[in-house]
C-alpha cells in the first residue's frame, strides 16, 4: 500500500501539532495508524472526533518501517514535481513504481538533407543514415532555423522512406517528424507550439487524414499549419483512389469551413471523385508516373 499524497499532507499538519477532524481523515491508512496507537482520537462535544499526534518520533518510525519514507517533506516534494524521476522515488520511498512516471518522452525526426539544429545549447547536425532515425528526448531544448518547414508524417512507412518522396518537397527545406508512436503526440504538439516554424501535415488524402490534421494539429497551431495537397491530386484520385475510404469514413461539414483554400478544394475533390487516397502511393508514384511531380 502506498501513502496517498493527500494523507501525507495531513500528517505534516499533525506533526506540527494541529488536530484534524476525523471526517477529514477517512482512509484505511489512518484507521491502521489509530489501531496501532500511532495516531489518537479526542472527543469534542457530543460526537465530533479530532485526530492528533502525540509522538512525532513514533510516526516517523512507522512511516519508515511500513512505507520506506524517511522524510514526509521530501516525499511530498518529489510527488509534486512534474519531472520527477523513478530514481527520486527510490530515494524517498524505496519504490520506483510509487507513481507512474513517463520515462520515455520525445519523438522521432528524419531528414534527407543535413539540417543544423540546436540541442541543449549545443550544435547538432541532423543527418540520419539510411535506415535510421533520430529520437529526440530533450525536445524542450531542441530548435531548428526558422526557414525549416516541419513536416508531420502521418504513416510510418512514409516516414521510413521519406527520401523516396523528396520530389514532393523541392520548394521547401523540410524536417520530418513522426506522429507515431501516438502516445508521444503530446510532446510533439508541445514542441511545435514552442517554435515559430511553419508546419505542413503530410497524411492520407481522405476524411480520416483531414480529421487527424484538424483535431491534432491545426487546432493547436492555427495559421502556421497547412495540409499537403499535391497539384496533381485529381489525377492521383482517379488512378489510385480507394472508393471504400470514401464510403466508410464520415464527413464533418465543419471541415469544409477551414480558412485554408487548398484543403477546402481537397474536400470538394474527395466528394467529386468519391474516393480517398492513402499517402503510401507517394513512395511509388515518382517511379510509376514520373510526370506527377507537384
Amino acid at each position: 500500500m502506498n501513502l496517498p499524497i493527500s494523507i501525507a499532507d495531513k500528517l505534516i499538519l499533525l506533526q506540527n501539532g494541529e488536530k484534524i477532524p476525523a471526517s477529514k481523515l477517512k482512509h484505511s491508512v489512518i484507521d491502521t495508524m489509530l489501531a496501532n496507537g500511532i495516531l489518537e482520537q479526542q472527543i469534542q462535544g457530543r460526537s465530533k472526533k479530532l485526530i492528533f499526534l502525540r509522538s512525532p518520533e513514533r510516526l516517523n518510525d512507522y512511516l519508515s518501517n511500513h512505507f520506506g519514507i524517511n522524510s514526509l517533506h521530501d516525499y511530498i516534494s518529489v510527488h509534486k514535481q512534474e519531472d520527477a524521476l523513478r530514481s527520486d522515488f527510490v530515494e524517498i520511498s524505496s519504490d520506483s513504481k510509487l507513481r507512474k512516471v513517463r520515462t520515455f518522452k520525445g519523438f522521432l525526426v528524419n531528414s534527407y538533407l543535413p539540417i543544423d539544429a540546436i540541442l541543449n545549447q549545443e550544435q547538432l547536425l541532423i543527418n540520419p543514415p539510411t535506415g535510421s532515425f533520430l529520437f529526440l528526448y530533450d525536445f524542450e531544448q531542441f530548435s531548428v532555423p526558422e526557414d525549416i518547414t516541419i513536416v508531420g508524417v502521418e504513416n510510418p512507412e512514409n516516414f521510413r522512406y521519406i527520401s523516396k518522396q523528396k520530389y514532393l518537397f523541392e520548394d521547401i527545406k523540410p524536417l520530418f517528424i513522426s506522429r507515431y508512436p501516438q502516445n508521444q503526440n503530446k510532446d510533439l504538439i508541445k514542441w511545435l507550439q514552442s517554435i515559430p516554424n511553419s508546419y505542413l501535415h503530410f497524411g492520407d488524402l481522405d476524411f480520416a487524414g483531414i480529421g487527424i490534421y484538424l483535431n491534432e494539429f491545426k487546432k493547436h497551431l492555427g495559421n502556421r499549419s497547412t495540409f499537403f495537397v499535391p497539384d496533381n491530386a485529381k489525377d492521383l484520385f482517379e488512378k489510385y483512389g480507394n472508393k471504400e475510404l470514401y464510403d466508410n469514413q464520415r464527413y464533418n461539414p465543419d471541415e469544409g469551413r477551414i480558412d485554408e483554400p487548398k484543403l477546402n478544394q481537397l474536400i470538394a475533390m474527395i466528394h467529386e471523385c468519391k474516393r480517398g487516397l492513402e499517402q503510401e502511393i507517394f513512395i511509388k508514384s515518382e517511379y510509376l508516373c514520373p510526370n506527377l511531380k507537384t
